[in-house]
């Protein structure tokens, strides 16, 4: 046993100061969410009359009950392109990893009380990104479609990759990996073929529409009359076209077969998914309120990493790698929930040798299969002459090689900040970890805006000196808004309202978050499926 002692004083007044400004920054983007949740809610009341579940609650009948749910990216188009008040967050769409009828499966839920379900920019990242979980992970994919299609005012800005989310379908597909959706609201134009590229269509009577072209549309091109039912109905497409393969009475119908077909996948049935008993483990001896007050509010002041391994890690149980080798950058075993897991983590910049020590890490862990957790807090490699002659450029190239090509399962958290290539060393969003997730008051980066900053004051003094003369009172306006615009686009807030992670977490849930995904991991490797060359066709 190598268990670490906790050196920090939550009874401190840093602690006590790092930890209100880690809460403020939980209920801020937890205001956030709640904010679009009662937003909906308000809507929901007429639509019911009508017979309609709203979102969340179709998402309820979906999932197990008292079975665990990971929702991804909730803030995904925060503040970005049209949202001007932040009710465009989570992209018009549910989306996460829960379990239906026992068997873990990737989840997504049109949110139709949002903005109509429309899809933006950041949402269809949002569904391509599940798109992918699901096929990196082997998940069945269920989806509950009801969306008012394309946002056509911003449709000529993303038209020629939409039809990668269709790509994806058609990959999942021919790899083996089931597709469920249930249409229950209507489903036009390039809309249509979400549920007809699943492998299961299941449409609801006197409800579900599924066309290229409605009533309006047709008439204006071709002159032909035709309703609703004719073109493009649940009976018609059941009976007539044979797009639909189930047919329900209601929501909640719809969704009852939806969870019939996951279960009659058999998904579980001599998958190979190792056996893992999650009684066989110690809880951390610290708890998980002391994460809260880990990371200083001045991102100057430095604090050894090992302290938030000790609150994750099974009985604090860490065997450190190298540690006399480098200070900096900090790697090891530990196990969470029963589950192996590597670690390396940051206690400054990354040096050659820290370089070097984590490359060599990796290698091992890719050697014994063992999954590797990154907790990013680094300014990044460290630069100046000692550090170019010692070859941190080579050093550096050698880690981001390993961190790219190694096989295992990656994932990374940023507690802190990221910075520059730091960021790609640690399996940034770019080097495609499995998961990646962010703590709230984090920052991802080129570089601190402060630096940013300096630097264009001094290329811009350059440029002045040339022109005769330079304005001091000028350069500190234009440092300021380099900096400010820094600041704007680099926050946990506007990262993960871009989808460089799959969410922000709440620090204290940091564990459960790391346990969940791990077993994803474990499972869908362990998992083999039936390919194709080219899904599944209806004929």
């Amino acid at each position: 046993m190598a268990e670490l002692k906790s050196d920090i004083d939550p009874g401190s007044e840093s602690f006590r100061a790092n930890a209100e400004l880690m809460q403020a920054g939980v209920d801020e983007y937890r205001q956030v969410e709640q904010g679009v949740v009662e937003r909906a809610n308000a809507k929901a009341p007429r639509y019911i009359e009508r017979g309609l579940l709203p979102p969340r609650e179709r998402l309820s009948r979906l999932l197990d009950p008292g079975r665990p749910f990971l929702e991804l990216s909730t803030l995904c188009g925060y503040m970005q392109d049209q949202d001007t008040d932040g009710s465009f967050a989570g992209g018009s769409v549910i989306a996460g990893i829960g379990y239906i009828e026992g068997t873990r499966c990737g989840v997504m839920v049109d949110d139709y009380l949002t903005k109509g379900g429309i899809m933006t920019t950041f949402g269809g990242k949002k569904r391509t990104r599940m798109h992918l979980i699901c096929l990196k992970e082997k998940l069945p994919m269920v989806t509950l479609a009801q969306s008012g299609g394309g946002n056509l005012t911003t449709a000529g800005d993303i038209f020629g990759e939409s039809g990668n989310m269709f790509a994806n379908q058609c990959r999942l597909s021919a790899a083996g990996v089931p597709q469920i959706t249930v249409v229950h609201g209507s489903a036009t134009a390039g809309g249509a073929y979400q549920p007809g590229l699943s492998d299961y269509i299941v449409m609801i009577r006197q409800q579900s529409t599924v066309y290229l072209a409605g009533p309006p549309l047709l008439k204006a091109a071709t002159g032909e009359i035709a309703t609703d039912e004719e073109i493009g109905g649940a009976e018609m497409h059941a009976s007539v076209a044979g797009t639909a393969d189930y047919l329900a009475e209601d929501d909640a119908d719809g969704i009852r077969i939806a969870r019939e077909i996951v279960r009659k996948l058999g998904w579980n049935e001599g998958a190979g998914v190792p056996c893992h008993t999650e009684n066989a483990y110690r809880e951390p001896l610290y708890p998980a309120e002391d994460l809260l007050g880990i990371v200083p509010a001045d991102p100057k002041t430095p604090y050894d990493v090992r302290e938030i391994v000790a609150r994750l890690a099974d009985g604090s149980d860490f065997l450190g790698f190298k540690d006399e080798f480098d200070l900096g950058t900090v790697c090891g075993h530990f196990e969470i929930k029963g589950r192996r897991c590597g670690l390396i983590g940051n206690n400054g910049p990354i040096t050659a040798r820290g370089a070097a020590k984590a490359g060599q890490f990796i290698q091992l862990c890719e050697q014994s299969g063992t999954p590797i957790l990154f907790l990013h807090n680094t300014t990044g490699f460290i630069v100046g002459t000692e550090a170019e002659q010692g070859g941190i450029i080579k050093h550096g190239s050698k880690l981001i090689q390993a961190v790219t090509n190694s096989t295992i399962p990656k994932i990374s958290i940023v507690v802190g900040g990221s910075y520059g290539a730091g960021n790609y060393a640690m399996c940034g969003r770019g080097m495609e970890p499995r998961f990646m997730f962010a703590w709230p008051r984090s920052v991802v980066s080129v570089m601190g805006p402060a630096q940013a900053g300096q630097v264009m004051r001094q290329v811009w003094a350059a440029q002045m000196q040339r022109a005769g003369g330079v304005d001091e009172a000028q350069l500190d306006v234009m440092e300021g808004e380099v900096k400010a615009a820094m600041e704007k686009t680099s926050h946990a807030l506007a990262n993960t309202a871009r989808v460089w992670d799959d969410g922000i977490i709440d620090p204290r849930d940091t564990r459960e978050v790391l346990a969940f995904v791990l077993a994803v991991c474990a499972e869908g490797d362990a998992r083999s499926v039936n390919t194709n060359t080219f899904g599944i066709a209806r004929f």
